[in-house]
Order: structure tokens, then sequence, then C-alpha cells
């Protein structure tokens, strides 16, 4: 009779995946009006099911370091792909001016103030203090789908869901130089060798043109076999969206192989490829397969987050650690946010918006694990719960504010936020 009451574990996997699909598909739609995120709701389920004592496994990032970097990369491409894909606007220095302005002015002045709350009043390392502002700066492309834009050609592009779309589809590759800074500086203080020339032509130029050209050369090919090949083999005729998966991993990993930026090829892809032919229907198909992917991929990856909060990850934060966190999230963000759109000609309520949902998760993470992996970092424990603590307070943040702030700011710009295409009957901006 006790075998009725031992299921065996392969039985009980197969049920909770049927139970996390489910909820994958039901969730969003439960949520849609409710200051609530399902970010927030996997988080709550993990922390749940691993505090049960029959859950024995212990998913601490320290302790399955690769692991851990791992899957946090396999979900930010996915996520890359699909915000490159669903972006309308054509790519351009003057319409993607929010976009610059994030990236070249917000990100390397949010690392700088983090690097420096961390190595004077926190106390690290100027190295380790380095890696913690690389890995905390980079708004999340996974956990930022609540204020991104629409599918593609959906229409719902204003300027701030624009802007935090391409801000959270660029900064990964951008922030990845500072990550590989704090490794050669990591390096240089344990052997004394120079660092400086060979940072900046490898890590900076080489690794992020190549990215690029990478990139740009692969959605160009994927564009051609799939919209203007001339027969009927051309890959839109089969209408299956994988095509968009196939496209992530051959950008990552091709680029990869020649030692440049992987994030921000995939996300270079992903645009060449929408390029090819915007209007075309087969975009909504290749979206719609990322999106699934990367919400499955990233209720699992918050699952475990939520069990290692229950297995001890804030264990080791410093009350000074606590106040750090908080001034990561409501001071250095907005306040280099607002500072980066200074002289942008939007409301001013659309660019508090815009400094105030930088949202820090799964590029958080892999950026750590990243860092830890490549070099010797002692106290790990605690840079991997001053990491944890700035995703946590990220998500329940902007997760229970994010409803009635958009619903606000489209009614504040004429939009009904209620209805199917909330953004249909305004003036679509993204052509300008």
């Amino acid at each position: 009779m006790t075998t009725l009451f031992q299921p065996d574990p392969y039985i009980l996997v197969l049920t909770g995946a049927g139970v996390l699909i489910a909820l994958v598909a039901w969730l969003p739609l439960a949520l849609r009006r409710l200051p609530l995120s399902l970010p927030i709701v996997c988080i709550g389920l993990g922390a749940a099911i691993f505090s049960l004592p029959q859950a024995g496994l212990a998913p601490l990032p320290l302790a399955y370091p690769e692991i851990t970097e791992r899957f946090t990369e396999f979900v930010i491409i996915i996520a890359l792909m699909g915000a490159g894909l669903k972006l309308d606007r054509v790519f351009g220095l003057r319409r993607w001016q929010v976009t610059w302005r994030l990236i070249l002015v917000t990100l390397p002045l949010s690392i700088a103030a983090i690097t420096a709350l961390a190595g004077t009043w926190m106390g690290l390392s100027w190295p380790v203090a380095l890696l913690l502002g690389a890995s905390l700066a980079p708004t999340d492309p996974v956990l930022a789908s609540d204020v991104q834009v629409g599918p593609p050609k959906s229409g719902e592009e204003d300027e701030v869901r624009f802007g935090l779309t391409s801000e959270a589809g660029m900064n990964d590759g951008a922030a990845f130089p500072f990550v590989h800074l704090a490794i050669a500086l990591s390096l240089a203080a344990a052997t004394g060798e120079p660092w400086a020339a060979k940072w900046l032509a490898y890590n900076v130029l080489w690794e992020i043109g190549a990215g690029v050209a990478g990139g740009y050369l692969i959605g160009r090919a994927f564009g051609w076999i799939t919209f203007r090949i001339p027969a009927e083999t051309k890959l839109a005729q089969t209408g299956d969206g994988l095509i968009a998966l196939s496209a992530t991993f051959l950008s990552y990993g091709l680029t990869e192989i020649i030692h440049s930026y992987g994030f921000l090829s995939v996300f270079v892809t992903a645009l060449t490829f929408r390029h090819a032919h915007r209007s075309h229907d087969f975009h909504r198909e290749m979206h719609d397969v990322t999106e699934q992917v990367e919400r499955l991929a990233m209720m699992v990856l918050l699952l475990l987050f939520g069990g290692a909060l229950a297995r001890g990850l804030l264990d080791a934060l410093a009350w000074t650690d606590i106040a750090a966190a908080l001034v990561i999230l409501l001071v250095i963000r907005p306040v280099t946010g607002l500072i980066g759109l200074r002289g942008f000609r939007a409301a001013w309520g659309e660019k508090l918006t815009i400094a105030f949902f930088g949202i820090r998760g799964m590029g958080s993470i892999y950026y750590m694990a990243y860092g830890l992996n490549h070099m010797e970092v002692a106290g790990a424990e605690r840079l991997w719960a001053i990491v944890g603590l700035v995703v946590l307070l990220s998500i329940l943040m902007h997760g229970l504010t994010v409803t009635p702030v958009m619903r606000h700011l489209d009614r504040s710009s004429g939009r009904d936020p209620d209805a199917d295409t909330p953004f249909a009957a305004s003036s679509d901006r993204a052509g300008r």
C-alpha cells in the first residue's frame, strides 16, 4: 500500500510540467488587469515548493555555477530574438535616439554609480565592485515584457515601450565589456600584467564590431532564405515559427565561436531579419514561438530563483547591502535615466516611466555567474545575496506598479488600455 503514496519522480516531473505549461498559458490572462505580475507568482510558487521537506534540492547559484550561467544565457538569447522581432520602428540614429541615450549615457553612468557605491560604502574591492555594477546596471530583456512593445504589427509601440524594449535588447551587449574589464582588473591585480590595450582592442572593438557584423550577416541570410529566395521553398511558406529559434542559436553560436558578443549578435540578427520583409505576417508566427519558449524557460528559472530564496540565498546580506539595493533601484537608475533623457522630446511622465522601469532580472544573474566563473572572488555568497535581493526587489516593485502605471500612461495619452489593441486608435509613431 505504501507504494501508492510514493510516485515515481519521473511521473512527478511530468505532472509538474503539465501544471507549469498550463500556468504559462493562463496566468498572463488572469493577471492582465491586476497589480501583480507573472514573475511574482512564479517566485512565490518556487519558494513554496522548495520549502517543503520533500524538496531535497537547494537550487543556489553558488552550488551550480555552470548551470546558472548557461540556463540564464539560454533564456536571455530567446528573449533578445523576441524583442528584436517585435520592434516595428525602422532602425536609425534619429528614430532610435531614446535608445542611444539609454545605452550611451544611462548605462555607463549606472555602472559607474553602482561601482562607486560598492567600492566605498559596501567595502568591496574595485574589480568586484565593477563586476557588481556591470551586473546590476542593464535593464533585463526577460522580465521587462510587461513594459515592452506588443507583437509585430500590433501598433503597441509608444515611446515608453519602444525605449525600454530597445534598451533591453542592446544593453546586454553593451554591458559585457565592463564585465570583462572587471575580470581583466582582477587578473592584473594578481599578475601585474598590462590590461588596457588588450581590453580596448579585443573586448571592446573586436567583440562589439564582430558581434554587430556577424548578427547583421546572419540576419540578412535568414531574411533572404525566408522571404526573398525565388522559389516555393522559401521558409515563409512553411508558416513554422521555429525558424526564429534556428536564427537565435546560429547567430549566438557562430558569433561566440569567433569570440564576439553573442547577445548583441542575436538582437542585431532579429532586427535585420525583421527588416527583410517588415510587413509579412510570418514575423508574428516567429515571435509567438519565441515568446512561448521564453515564458516557459523563464517560469522554470523563476521557480528555481524562488527556491534559492527559500534555501538561504539572502542569508549573507548585511544592512549596508539592503540599503545599497534600495539606492540602486530607487535612486541610481531613475536619476541616471533622467540624465540620459535630458533634452529628449517627450512628456515628463513618459521620461519618468522610462527612467523608473529599469527592471533587473536574468541578465544580472547571468553576468554575475559569468564573472564569478572567470575570476577568483572571496565572499561570493555576499555577491549572490546582493544580486538576488536587487532582482527580488525589482520584480516586486516593478511588478506591482507596472499595470497601474502603464494603464495611467495609456489613458493620459488618449489610448484605451482595455481595448484589444489599445494602440490602434492612436497615431503610430513607429515609423518616425
